[in-house]
């Protein structure tokens, strides 16, 4: 799978760990930055991993931050995103069975490194279930051309 991450400084330390825990795991990476811990702003980090997952050139995004709200909302900003954030398994499982989120946003001061690798493989491993979910998806999705 291809997979676009992005983050501020806070979630700098998560992203690379991630990264690592990915490649491993045969994923392809796409680094949408940042590139070290000094203070930044985060909201075109994150729309850049979420423009990988809509362009096509990653399956899933990943964005994180301190809390991960506000990487969620950038990236929900980008037509096509579902940014779901998730600090917990339920959540993960939830965004992608019943709302085929496409990004997963994770608080790096909310979560662990060990919690962050079973969302994010909760995340992955979780197929959308469609039915009367895909109806639902398809509304979200029309309020963009509204």
């Amino acid at each position: 799978m291809r997979i676009s991450l992005g983050s501020d400084h806070a979630g700098f330390e998560l992203k690379q760990h991630l990264i690592e825990f990915l490649r491993v795991a045969g994923h392809e990476i796409i680094d949408c930055g940042t590139d070290s811990d000094e203070s930044v702003d985060y909201p075109e980090f994150c729309a850049n991993a979420a423009r990988a997952v809509v362009a096509g050139d990653a399956d899933l995004g990943i964005v994180m931050g301190g809390s991960g709200q506000g990487e969620q909302l950038a990236a929900n900003k980008v037509k096509g995103v579902r940014a779901a954030l998730c600090n917990d398994l339920y959540l993960a499982r939830m965004a992608r069975s019943h709302n085929d989120a496409n990004v997963l946003s994770i608080g790096a001061r909310v979560v662990g490194t060990g919690l962050a690798e079973e969302i994010v493989t909760t995340f992955l491993s979780t197929d959308f279930e469609g039915g009367r979910h895909q109806r639902r998806v398809d509304q979200v999705m029309a309020i963009e051309n509204e």
